[in-house]
């Protein structure tokens, strides 16, 4: 852009100079309103996520076999919520802020298979792509034993087929590694700032990894250029599918569920507010989705994003969308937060759910690493930087009376609040990787 489009861009929006100069910032949506007013934006349903859901359990007996791992959950990939109460005093002395209510911790980070929430969206839509081929080659009905699919016979069946997709990490290795396990043969387009050891695993799993210099946006158009190519291949699109979208969004029923078991309430006098990390916006986005689904107006979804890569809430804030780029006004979008390390949103996802969200911030990236080394110190619980982003959501937004008052969260309510942040990955870091994300927290 040029100098006198961004200055005009900062008069228009001001918040804009503070995301140019790196600033941590907390921005609360104005156009965030009601379940019933905000669903028709995002143009699916109740019934899609159902369908997915569905899917999901078709599919449960095979990951019993392929991935024993799964097998205490009777083949559903989920993760669980732990209570983080050290953490909870940590948070309210490093802000200087009350954090009343219940500081939770929904630990995708530890999902089986690929030990981030991208085993949520990524493994779905490989699933829903293996389906129907199956389906239309006459090999598999909805009413068999999905076991089945763990055999020879159906791995020479995927085998002649390809699967790409572009990724910072994460998505890769959901893709990656669950395309393998099937057959296909399957390529991940990995940008500069994906983590070594993510691509040394998908290699173990005899994933074809195509390295580039330049960021995420490059690896996606190259992915996506390999696939227009080759009628076989299949590319998934993180920026637009409302498949991934979906497989995310199934996380919403699922966390109600444990809720009810750990007889945790959410109601209007039990709000729960829920942090989610961004990067391009899929997963997030899905997830939300899922849960003003599943809970109405009575969960407050907010994003986090790093200072070098605000674009999601760059795209929503300037109405912008995928038309503008954290690049344009000069931001380079290098963060440790690999797998936030975004500098276009999802246009779909910002106009499906700009109206169901309630909010975005930002943080530094010394910021995750010292949240990163405190959460260890505090609850024995390690995870990768990116999924540090909700870790400051509740003290962003019990030091908001602005907004508290405007959606009158009182006092009363707020001591009976469920925080809930939402931990996007780290299960399958190496120990000396690990070592040195803690090595650089300063606490």
């Amino acid at each position: 852009m040029k100098k006198t489009e961004i200055d005009k861009l900062i008069t228009d929006y001001p918040l804009v100079k503070n995301l140019i100069n790196l600033e941590e910032v907390t921005w609360f949506n104005p156009l965030s309103t009601t379940l019933e007013q905000g669903l028709p934006y995002v143009g699916l349903t109740q019934e899609d996520v159902a369908e997915a859901e569905a899917r999901l359990q078709r599919f449960a007996p095979y990951f019993c076999q392929a991935f024993p791992e799964t097998q205490k959950t009777q083949g559903i990939i989920e993760s669980e919520i732990v209570a983080i109460p050290e953490m909870q005093k940590t948070l309210q002395q490093r802000y200087n802020c009350e954090i009343t209510g219940r500081l939770l911790l929904k630990k995708d980070s530890h999902l089986p298979i690929s030990g981030s929430i991208k085993a949520r969206g990524g493994i779905y839509e490989v699933l829903t792509h293996a389906e129907k081929l199956a389906n239309q080659a006459g090999l598999l009905s909805e009413t068999d034993d999905y076991a089945k699919l763990f055999s020879e016979p159906f791995r020479e069946f995927f085998g002649r087929y390809r699967i790409a997709v572009g990724s910072t990490g994460n998505l890769g290795m959901s893709i990656g590694i669950m395309s393998a396990k099937l057959g296909f043969s399957v390529s991940v387009h990995m940008s500069a700032d994906a983590r070594e050891w993510k691509k040394k695993k998908l290699r173990e799993h005899g994933v074809n990894v195509v390295e580039y210099e330049q960021d995420y946006g490059v690896a996606v158009e190259q992915g996506r250029k390999q696939a227009e190519s080759d009628p076989d291949c299949f590319f998934i699109d993180d920026e637009n599918s409302q498949t991934l979208f979906l497989g995310y969004s199934v996380a919403g029923n699922r966390l109600k569920q444990q809720f009810a078991e750990q007889n945790i309430l959410v109601d209007e006098d039990h709000p729960l507010f829920v942090y989610l990390p961004c990067g391009v916006g899929g997963g997030p986005g899905g997830v939300a989705f899922g849960l003003k689904l599943a809970f109405g107006d009575n969960v407050h979804c907010i994003f986090a994003e790093p200072t070098h890569s605000p674009c999601m809430l760059l795209g929503v804030y300037t109405q912008l969308h995928d038309n503008i780029s954290v690049q344009d006004l000069g931001i380079d979008n290098i963060t440790a937060a690999d797998g936030l390390a975004v500098g276009r949103a999802s246009g779909f996802v910002g106009r499906a759910m700009e109206h169901l969200l309630d909010g975005f911030y930002t943080l530094s990236d010394s910021e995750m690493y010292d949240l990163l080394g405190l959460l260890a110190l505090d609850e024995g619980i390690q995870l990768e930087p990116s999924a540090l982003a909700g870790m400051p959501g509740a003290a962003r937004v019990t030091s908001s009376p602005d907004y508290l008052s405007k959606h009158g969260f009182s006092p009363e309510k707020m001591k009976n609040a469920i925080h809930l942040v939402w931990a996007t990955g780290g299960g399958m870091v190496p120990a000396a990787e690990m070592s040195k994300y803690l090595a650089t927290a300063k606490i």
